[in-house]
């Protein structure tokens, strides 16, 4: 019994000596987390001035040669070779043969009707002289001056009636003409090159049979290109022939000068564009090339121009008042891939000039002073 009453007491004062020490030790123990600081976010500012914004217009396309040539074959026959390979890439001046199709058979046919046709003058030359003594000097030059080696020449102007109805009836104005045509159909053996440019498609090549009507290639002339682009047809009334207009290649790194030289007239019922034609110069240049264009369609007035990133839902923005942000509404007429044309914005207004992460109106802001010079970091 005793022992029991001794255990009972040393473990009743173990627990309030537990007890104790443990109120003890929790009271001992300090707060030591820190009060957070207030952070006080630096914004980039902008003062609004109002001014002439030119609204671009972005597009793009391929430049095409503004001359350019599609060769058709009007005739048939051999493709002889020439002064030059008919090869891609291949450069002529002006009046050089492009294409020469064997022609030698037809060439004959030609001069047999030419010998027909002096035959015929010459036959008539004593009738003039006895009949016609006062126009026989003129048709006497005339056949002098005829060469079968060359082009029919032009015949005499007739000048009476009598003298119409003597050539007429005696075949030579039909054979006259009969002769020309073959003459003119003889020319088209030979391609000549219209300008000065490069081949830029050959279909055939020497010693293939040439048929009417196939294609044989393209030549265009370089160094003066059209550039094709579609704008939207809002703008449509600001585009006028004569503007100029910088373009860029895909990679940023050249820029040309071009000129409006076409407007279509008409819209495009499904995309409800205007095709844009856009002339460049540059021996650099070549066809097909991709290149991006910005159009100035139109001045706006009373207006400014932002970064898309600060316009805010609703069409709002975020200002600087006493170091404190505000938001006011504004009103956006032109939007580009990144920028934003907005008017209704007060003259002095400072304005938030780069996006801020978690803004919010009533934020208490710094303004960043451009001059103040910076604390090393240790």
């Amino acid at each position: 019994m005793r022992k029991l009453i001794i255990s009972s007491v040393i473990g009743a004062v173990l627990i309030f000596g537990s007890l104790y020490f443990a109120g003890v030790i929790s009271g001992s123990k300090k707060n030591r987390r820190p009060r957070p600081a207030k952070v006080v976010k630096t914004v980039f500012v902008d003062t609004v001035k109002n001014g002439i914004v030119p609204i671009k217009v972005p597009a793009n396309g391929n430049l095409r040669a503004k001359k350019r040539v599609e060769l058709y074959s009007e005739v048939q026959g051999l493709f002889r070779s020439g002064s030059k390979l008919f090869r891609t890439g291949q450069e002529y001046n002006q009046g050089q043969t492009l294409i020469r199709i064997d022609s030698d058979e037809y060439y004959a046919s030609v001069q047999s009707a030419k010998s027909n046709l002096y035959n015929l003058l010459t036959s008539i030359m004593p009738d003039l002289r006895l009949d016609y003594p006062d126009i026989y000097p003129k048709w006497q030059t005339y056949l002098n001056s005829f060469d079968l080696e060359k082009t029919t020449p032009k015949l005499p102007e007739m000048a009476s009636e009598k003298e119409r109805f003597f050539i007429s009836g005696r075949g030579i104005l039909s054979n006259y003409y009969n002769v020309k045509n073959l003459e003119q159909r003889l020319s088209k053996y030979n391609i000549i090159a219209p300008f000065n440019g490069v081949l830029t498609d050959a279909l055939v090549t020497e010693g293939t049979l040439v048929r009417v009507g196939q294609k044989l290639g393209e030549f265009i002339n370089t160094g003066v290109y059209e550039l094709e682009v579609s704008v939207s047809k809002t703008y449509g009334d600001f585009l006028k022939v004569g503007k100029q207009v910088e373009l860029f290649n895909l990679e940023k790194t050249r820029s040309y000068m071009g000129q409006v030289t076409r407007v279509n007239a008409r819209v495009d019922q499904n995309s409800q564009t205007i095709t844009v034609y856009i002339e460049v110069k540059d021996d650099s240049l070549k066809e097909g090339q991709y290149l991006e264009a910005n159009l100035e369609a139109k001045e706006e007035m009373n207006a400014i121009e932002i970064d898309r990133s600060l316009l805010l839902e609703n069409n709002q923005i975020f200002v600087v008042r006493d170091s404190v942000l505000d938001m006011i509404s504004v009103n956006p007429v032109y939007f580009s891939d990144k920028r934003v044309v907005l008017k209704d914005v007060p003259d002095e207004e400072v304005i938030v000039a780069k996006a801020l992460t978690g803004a919010y109106a009533g934020m208490l802001v710094k303004v960043y002073d451009p001059n103040k010079p910076k604390r090393a970091k240790s």
